[in-house]
């Protein structure tokens, strides 16, 4: 269960409308590695997880990643607030704009809809932590790539912020990985 708070768990803020950016942003909204894929691959393998604080990892993770998911929605659509159809359609996004108007919809940077196939649940609590680490890795590195593409210092702001939380879940699941280890290793006694 959930509790919402209305609220963004950072502000997002941007200084100008920007379409390229808002076009690139996208990557994190619906792309292999961005932040709906990795809410929804935690969800799933918490489930499997062998600990009650390996489930709480997961849970926890996965919860502050829908809550990116909103921060990347709402960098987005101020970014292309008031931009005119001419522009949108200039700047490549006059598909986007017909099937959805301004509305934001799970795909990449090139168009390609999000699948399910980005994320994996295997049942082996190891590969799926080591997955978990790796997804972050490149979700760090994406954030990265965005910093380096806009001059918009709100932006890069907000973006360094979810970039350093990325770091911050890689050592959580590192953690998560070392106690699961030890208590595959305990001895149980019935």
């Amino acid at each position: 269960m959930w509790v919402y708070e209305k609220k963004l768990e950072y502000p997002a803020n941007v200084c100008k409308p920007d379409i390229k950016m808002a076009k690139f942003l996208i990557a994190q909204y619906g792309g292999p590695d961005g932040e709906l894929a990795a809410a929804l691959r935690y969800q799933t393998q918490r489930y499997t997880m062998p600990t009650g604080q390996a489930k709480g990892t997961l849970t926890d993770i996965s919860t502050e990643e829908f809550g990116h998911l909103e921060i990347i929605a709402t960098l987005v659509f101020k970014l292309l607030k008031g931009v005119q159809v001419e522009e949108l359609k200039r700047e490549g996004l006059g598909e986007q704009y017909t099937e959805h108007d301004r509305a934001l919809f799970y795909s990449d940077t090139t168009g390609m809809l999000w699948s399910a196939a980005y994320i994996q649940a295997k049942g082996d609590i190891i590969a799926d932590l080591h997955e978990d680490m790796a997804a972050e890795e490149k979700a760090r590195a994406t954030y990265e790539h965005l910093i380096n593409l806009t001059d918009d210092p709100c932006v890069k702001d907000t973006l360094r912020f979810l970039r350093e939380r990325e770091i911050v879940h890689f050592q959580r699941f590192g953690e998560t990985l070392d106690l699961v280890q030890e208590h595959l290793r305990s001895k149980k006694i019935f």
